[in-house]
């Protein structure tokens, strides 16, 4: 079923553009929205696009986590994701719905808000590729353990409250050149925790008309606030975080080597003889597509 609804004024006001400009794309930072409510975006359509969505598409398991947790080690709720989402006000569970975009509605409502951004985003780092979207569904108290993302990504808070705890990207103090190796080469996403992380964390509280920037590869969880939360996380890739993603994925080759490698740089420079590297080996099929 087609459901469309005009947004009657911008979403990012000029304000929330202008501290982007500040931010983007190497600091994480507050920002703010007036997305409306949408009938996209209710419990009860939310539950549907999860029962819609393919099984690799979503991910459901109980809020009350660990921070460091091993994704093997994180159990089920024992519930469907239909159910999951239905009953999140008190089932203590936490719920992602990933690549929404492969849905037309909510492709066009994604693609509607990165528009607003592109003024932003492209003289920065360029066109905006691979758009995608997410959407978290937490109960009370739930918390998405520590982990980074690839994307450049603006987390819109809908309802409910949550504070993200952000570390710098790029930091091997909290994550550690092997742990960005392994993402890039087929890994999971959570990171190892360590109690001594704290204090050197960015916290940003989220309420209904918040935003967060989160820059690529930032280490970050997440604690939701003592109300049900959902959360739209709009992503998109540049040119940049590809040949950074590719540096990182020619390390894991050298490191399998016996060699070293050293970290790449971050934003704006490339480590760009190991992203050609990475490229010609991908291209002569002697490596794996995952970045």
């Amino acid at each position: 079923m087609t459901v469309h609804q005009t947004i009657n004024r911008p979403v990012f006001p000029a304000e929330t553009l202008a501290s982007m400009a500040t931010l983007y794309p190497a600091q994480a930072g507050l920002l703010h929205h007036n997305l409306p409510d949408h009938p996209l975006l209710s419990i009860e359509a939310l539950a549907r696009l999860g029962e819609t969505l393919s099984a690799s598409a979503v991910e459901y398991n109980p809020g009350n986590l660990p921070v460091g947790i091993r994704p093997e080690d994180v159990p089920s709720n024992g519930l469907s994701i239909g159910e999951t989402i239905r009953t999140i006000d008190t089932n203590g569970s936490w719920a992602v719905l990933k690549n929404i975009e492969t849905m037309p509605d909510y492709r066009a409502l994604l693609m509607d808000l990165l528009g607003e951004l592109e003024s932003v985003v492209v003289p920065r780092t360029g066109a905006m590729l691979t758009p995608q979207g997410f959407i978290f569904i937490s109960s009370p108290g739930s918390i998405t353990p520590f982990h980074f993302d690839p994307e450049h990504n603006i987390l819109l808070q809908l309802r409910g409250t949550k504070v993200m705890n952000v570390w710098p990207a790029g930091d091997e103090r909290f994550a550690r050149r092997i742990e960005h190796e392994r993402y890039h080469t087929g890994g999971h996403r959570n990171l190892p925790w360590d109690e001594a992380f704290r204090g050197g964390e960015q916290q940003v509280p989220l309420g209904p008309g918040d935003a967060v920037l989160m820059p690529v590869m930032a280490p970050h969880f997440v604690v939701n606030g003592d109300a049900p939360s959902i959360s739209l996380s709009i992503t998109w890739r540049s040119e940049w975080s590809y040949r950074e993603a590719e540096a990182h994925a020619a390390n894991a080759a050298l490191r399998r080597m016996g060699l070293d490698p050293a970290m790449p740089p971050r934003w704006p420079r490339h480590a760009r003889a190991k992203s050609l590297g990475w490229r010609i080996a991908r291209k002569l099929r002697l490596v794996g597509e995952r970045l």
